[in-house]
């Protein structure tokens, strides 16, 4: 019989709920049990809203205002976290335990260096004098897979990608040397590339020091890679746990199976309405470029492309492409520093005042992060009814706010969310939740053109098909365009016309999303595509097709 080693963290009837204004408490997590042994990986897995980032916080007595553990224990090594005095639970948070949060937009303080933000924890946890430790936290990005890490040290965060910035928290988790890593969702808004090399870089520090990880995601197919057992969890229970190979030959629970199914590849397109007639181009852009104050190379160099009335034109690439600040152009939330933008047939590079701002009504924007775009005072009625008060929708007086509630209460149905949600506010939602009343605010007063900047990247498998189908039906029935920004090559199968590859500021390759996906030009393209995560598979069938 196998003798398991005893565990490191054991979490046991964990029962979690948050406080909800106006109403009675929500439990996020209920009676959730797991445990991870010194040195292992373990998935957490589910979807947006199962409660999987709730108790990945609550593991680190980091829940947000509102939180509560109502009952159950957290042990580690023996000791119960969630009954230890804050104090005490601080000096062993980022010790003997640490986490790796989702948004890197967020969790990094805007006004510090990343070094400095680094070489913080030696300062607190005394493994390193104020002399000691700048040059300590440039070792740390370099093992973290920080490229250049002298001059990396020295920048802020807003001046890295996503995908550097990630790997900035990482080197931040590793700095006291944890026994236990809780990875948030450490991947959800990188592309496959850097996802890969992130996900990988993060596995050979855990190896290298045998440090245990428990890895928190909706990617079942990066679970599945990289953990040696599968935890799946659904409305806010543990509903299936034990070894990944077993679980993915047989899973017993409904939610594991459904999770399997719908698990992403370069699947046949789903979503995308038929292509329009081609007509006269909603946007054209000509040699746009972008750079920044300081930069080496513009950010943006170049990149020219059109976009059909009620056509989907997608931007992919890896992070730091380029491809958000694209989308800024095109939004006119920034002035390009060359090159020309068309909207219906006018040059709008250079438009202020009344003329820009009736742009802005015909031109959304949905924006990557929703955990930074949404106002946390604010319900998401409020919200998601911004947009239609700043243009005055449905008219003055207690009738206009009649027609401007029936319309965002609409909006929400739309997108899937409950009526009880317009009363709720951001802090009281999962990320997915929070993507959902992005999109619609962005799509609640009928635009011609919609730019998503990767609106799906926080949001599970299922969730995501969801919103696919729903912009899709939107597209169909009120001919919007989208420019669809994206890292996700199976997404752009799915959703996109056409598509325009971006590397290092420049279009390589553009054509019929069937064209470039299947038969790609460029050395690049082809690269991202084998990138591309398939439906998991046992480990005998992966072993098999080596």
């Amino acid at each position: 019989m196998t003798e398991h080693p005893p565990a490191l963290l054991s979490v046991r009837a964990l029962t979690v709920s948050y406080r909800v204004r106006g109403g009675p408490p929500v439990t996020a997590v209920r009676d959730a049990s797991l445990d991870v042994a010194p040195g292992e990986v373990v998935a957490l897995v589910g979807g947006s809203g199962s409660g999987k980032s709730t108790l990945a916080h609550a593991l680190v007595g980091l829940l947000p205002a509102g939180g509560r553990r109502e009952s159950g224990q957290v042990l580690f090594d023996g000791t119960d976290l969630a009954a230890l005095p804050e104090p005490q639970l601080r000096a062993r948070r980022g010790r003997d335990l640490a986490l790796v949060p989702q948004d890197p937009l967020t969790s990094l303080n805007p006004v510090q260096r990343v070094g400095r933000q680094v070489a913080e924890v030696l300062l607190l946890h005394g493994l390193a004098d104020r002399e000691q430790a700048p040059a300590r936290a440039v070792e740390l990005l370099d093992l973290a897979g920080v490229p250049d890490p002298g001059r990396r040290a020295r920048q802020y965060p807003h001046e890295l990608s996503g995908g550097l910035c990630q790997r900035v928290l990482i080197a931040i988790a590793m700095a006291g040397g944890p026994r236990l890593i809780v990875a948030d969702e450490p991947t959800s808004s990188l592309d496959a590339l850097v996802q890969r090399r992130v996900l990988d870089e993060l596995g050979e520090l855990t190896r290298r020091s045998g440090t245990a990880l428990l890895l928190v995601t909706h990617d079942l197919g990066s679970a599945a890679e990289r953990a040696g057992r599968l935890v799946v969890m659904s409305g806010g229970t543990v509903v299936e746990s034990g070894p990944t190979e077993q679980l993915l030959e047989r899973p017993a629970h409904p939610y594991t199976r459904e999770l399997l199914a719908a698990a992403p590849g370069l699947t046949p397109r789903r979503y995308a309405p038929p292509r329009p007639v081609p007509t006269v181009p909603l946007l054209t852009a000509r040699g746009l470029v972008h750079a920044f104050p300081g930069a080496p190379a513009p950010a943006v160099d170049g990149v020219g492309f059109e976009i059909g009335r009620g056509e989907t034109f997608a931007l992919v690439g890896e992070s730091g492409s380029g491809k958000s600040t694209t989308a800024r152009l095109v939004a006119r939330l920034a002035r390009p520093t060359g090159g020309e933008l068309h909207f219906d047939g006018r040059e709008v590079t250079t438009l202020r005042g009344t003329p820009l701002r009736e742009l802005r009504r015909r031109v959304q924007l949905v924006q990557q992060s929703p955990y930074a775009s949404l106002d946390p005072r604010h319900s998401v009625a409020r919200i998601v009814g911004e947009p239609l008060r700043a243009f005055r929708t449905g008219g003055p007086g207690a009738a206009g706010r009649r027609a401007r509630a029936a319309l965002v209460a609409e909006m929400l149905e739309r997108v899937a969310l409950p009526a009880d949600t317009a009363h709720r506010r951001p802090a009281e939602l999962s990320g997915g939740q929070r993507q959902r009343v992005a999109i619609a605010r962005a799509l609640v007063l009928r635009p011609d053109l919609v730019v998503c900047d990767e609106p799906v990247s926080a949001l599970d498998v299922t969730v995501q098909g969801q919103i696919l189908h729903l912009l899709a039906e939107l597209q169909a029935e009120l001919g919007v365009a989208y420019l669809f920004i994206t890292h996700d090559l199976a997404v752009v199968r799915q959703i996109a016309h056409r598509v325009g590859v971006l590397r290092s500021g420049r279009l390589v390759e553009t054509g019929d999303v069937d064209t470039v996906l299947t038969a790609p030009a460029h050395p690049y393209t082809r690269e991202l595509l084998a990138a591309v995560p398939g439906p998991p598979k046992p480990a005998a069938a992966q072993q098999a097709t080596t």
